[in-house]
Protein backbone atom coordinates (compact mmCIF):
# COMPACT_ATOMS: atom_id res chain seq x y z
CA UNK A 1 0.00 0.00 0.00
CA UNK A 2 1.00 3.53 -0.82
CA UNK A 3 -0.11 6.15 1.58
CA UNK A 4 -0.10 10.04 0.36
CA UNK A 5 -1.63 12.80 2.30
CA UNK A 6 -3.63 10.47 4.34
CA UNK A 7 -5.21 8.60 0.98
CA UNK A 8 -4.55 5.33 0.40
CA UNK A 9 -3.54 3.58 -2.97
CA UNK A 10 -2.94 -0.04 -3.54
CA UNK A 11 -0.88 -0.28 -6.64
CA UNK A 12 -0.98 -3.56 -8.34
CA UNK A 13 -0.81 -5.31 -11.58
CA UNK A 14 -3.88 -5.23 -14.03
CA UNK A 15 -6.02 -8.37 -14.23
CA UNK A 16 -7.41 -9.34 -17.86
CA UNK A 17 -10.88 -8.76 -16.57
CA UNK A 18 -10.55 -4.96 -16.00
CA UNK A 19 -10.02 -4.20 -19.20
CA UNK A 20 -13.07 -2.88 -19.71
CA UNK A 21 -12.61 -0.58 -16.41
CA UNK A 22 -9.24 0.66 -17.40
CA UNK A 23 -11.34 1.78 -21.22
CA UNK A 24 -13.73 3.59 -19.25
CA UNK A 25 -11.20 5.44 -16.93
CA UNK A 26 -8.86 6.48 -20.57
CA UNK A 27 -11.82 7.61 -21.94
CA UNK A 28 -13.02 9.35 -19.07
CA UNK A 29 -9.76 11.01 -18.54
CA UNK A 30 -8.79 12.07 -21.77
CA UNK A 31 -11.96 13.04 -23.21
CA UNK A 32 -11.55 16.70 -22.09
CA UNK A 33 -8.63 16.98 -24.54
CA UNK A 34 -10.65 15.83 -27.86
CA UNK A 35 -11.73 19.36 -28.43
CA UNK A 36 -8.21 20.76 -27.41
CA UNK A 37 -6.25 18.75 -29.82
CA UNK A 38 -9.37 17.72 -32.18
CA UNK A 39 -9.03 14.54 -32.32
CA UNK A 40 -9.46 11.26 -29.81
CA UNK A 41 -5.98 11.12 -27.72
CA UNK A 42 -4.39 7.76 -28.49
CA UNK A 43 -5.24 6.31 -25.17
CA UNK A 44 -9.56 6.64 -25.78
CA UNK A 45 -8.40 4.09 -28.82
CA UNK A 46 -6.36 1.06 -27.06
CA UNK A 47 -7.69 -2.34 -26.77
CA UNK A 48 -6.76 -2.63 -23.45
CA UNK A 49 -7.20 -6.42 -22.80
CA UNK A 50 -3.99 -6.62 -25.82
CA UNK A 51 -2.61 -3.96 -23.66
CA UNK A 52 -2.83 -5.87 -20.19
CA UNK A 53 -1.56 -8.88 -22.37
CA UNK A 54 1.46 -7.41 -23.71
CA UNK A 55 2.50 -4.90 -21.62
CA UNK A 56 2.76 -4.33 -17.70
CA UNK A 57 -0.15 -2.49 -16.27
CA UNK A 58 -0.39 -1.05 -12.86
CA UNK A 59 -3.47 0.19 -11.39
CA UNK A 60 -4.20 2.06 -8.65
CA UNK A 61 -6.93 0.78 -6.02
CA UNK A 62 -8.98 3.27 -4.00
CA UNK A 63 -11.06 1.66 -1.01
CA UNK A 64 -11.37 -1.46 -3.34
CA UNK A 65 -11.82 0.19 -7.07
CA UNK A 66 -9.77 0.54 -9.33
CA UNK A 67 -9.40 4.74 -10.04
CA UNK A 68 -6.38 4.87 -12.09
CA UNK A 69 -3.70 2.78 -14.31
CA UNK A 70 -0.25 3.27 -15.93
CA UNK A 71 0.84 1.26 -18.77
CA UNK A 72 4.72 0.42 -18.95
CA UNK A 73 7.14 -0.42 -21.69
CA UNK A 74 10.19 -1.25 -22.75
CA UNK A 75 11.35 0.28 -26.08
CA UNK A 76 14.57 0.59 -28.16
CA UNK A 77 14.52 3.92 -26.80
CA UNK A 78 14.45 2.95 -23.12
CA UNK A 79 11.65 2.77 -20.42
CA UNK A 80 8.51 4.23 -21.70
CA UNK A 81 5.58 5.24 -19.33
CA UNK A 82 2.98 4.68 -22.55
CA UNK A 83 0.19 5.99 -20.40
CA UNK A 84 -1.10 7.27 -17.16
CA UNK A 85 -4.78 7.84 -16.25
CA UNK A 86 -6.76 8.69 -13.23
CA UNK A 87 -10.39 8.66 -13.53
CA UNK A 88 -11.66 12.15 -13.29
CA UNK A 89 -14.26 11.40 -9.99
CA UNK A 90 -10.45 10.83 -8.04
CA UNK A 91 -7.87 13.63 -9.78
CA UNK A 92 -6.55 15.72 -7.16
CA UNK A 93 -6.04 12.78 -4.32
CA UNK A 94 -2.57 11.83 -5.56
CA UNK A 95 -3.16 8.62 -7.46
CA UNK A 96 -1.10 10.34 -10.41
CA UNK A 97 1.63 10.94 -8.75
CA UNK A 98 1.31 7.62 -6.84
CA UNK A 99 1.72 6.12 -9.88
CA UNK A 100 4.15 7.73 -11.70
CA UNK A 101 6.79 7.25 -8.91
CA UNK A 102 5.53 3.75 -9.00
CA UNK A 103 6.80 3.74 -12.78
CA UNK A 104 10.18 5.39 -12.04
CA UNK A 105 10.49 2.79 -9.39
CA UNK A 106 10.09 -0.17 -12.30
CA UNK A 107 12.28 1.11 -14.41
CA UNK A 108 15.00 1.76 -11.79
CA UNK A 109 14.44 -2.28 -10.93
CA UNK A 110 15.07 -3.48 -14.37
CA UNK A 111 18.26 -1.30 -14.54
CA UNK A 112 17.76 1.89 -16.66
CA UNK A 113 18.80 5.37 -15.59
CA UNK A 114 16.42 7.07 -17.27
CA UNK A 115 12.31 7.06 -18.09
CA UNK A 116 10.68 9.08 -20.79
CA UNK A 117 7.20 9.74 -22.03
CA UNK A 118 5.05 12.13 -24.48
CA UNK A 119 2.20 13.77 -24.52
CA UNK A 120 0.07 15.90 -27.31
CA UNK A 121 1.81 19.57 -28.08
CA UNK A 122 -1.25 20.99 -27.07
CA UNK A 123 -1.51 19.31 -23.90
CA UNK A 124 0.06 21.88 -22.09
CA UNK A 125 -0.84 21.41 -18.80
CA UNK A 126 0.25 17.41 -18.91
CA UNK A 127 4.36 19.08 -20.15
CA UNK A 128 4.29 21.89 -17.06
CA UNK A 129 3.16 19.07 -14.82
CA UNK A 130 5.87 16.66 -15.76
CA UNK A 131 8.01 19.41 -15.91
CA UNK A 132 7.46 19.94 -12.43
CA UNK A 133 8.15 16.37 -12.28
CA UNK A 134 11.62 16.68 -13.01
CA UNK A 135 10.59 15.64 -16.97
CA UNK A 136 12.59 17.74 -19.64
CA UNK A 137 11.74 17.89 -22.99
CA UNK A 138 14.43 16.57 -25.30
CA UNK A 139 11.96 15.92 -28.68
CA UNK A 140 9.11 16.73 -31.02
CA UNK A 141 7.34 14.01 -33.50
CA UNK A 142 4.49 13.22 -35.61
CA UNK A 143 3.70 10.01 -34.96
CA UNK A 144 0.60 8.12 -35.60
CA UNK A 145 -1.49 11.21 -36.82
CA UNK A 146 -0.52 13.55 -33.34
CA UNK A 147 1.48 15.63 -32.52
CA UNK A 148 4.02 14.25 -29.18
CA UNK A 149 6.66 16.11 -27.40
CA UNK A 150 8.95 13.88 -25.76
CA UNK A 151 10.22 14.40 -22.24
CA UNK A 152 12.44 12.15 -20.07
CA UNK A 153 14.21 11.94 -16.28
CA UNK A 154 16.77 10.81 -15.35
CA UNK A 155 16.70 8.44 -12.35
Amino acid sequence: MVEHDETIFLIRLARLNEAIRLADCAHLSYKKYVEQIGQQPAPMLEDYIQIIQQHQVWVAEYHHKVVGFAVLKQTEEGFLLDNLAIHPDYQGLGGGGTLLRHAEEQARQLGYDSIYLYTHEKMMDNQALYSRKGYREYERRQEEGYSRVFMRKML
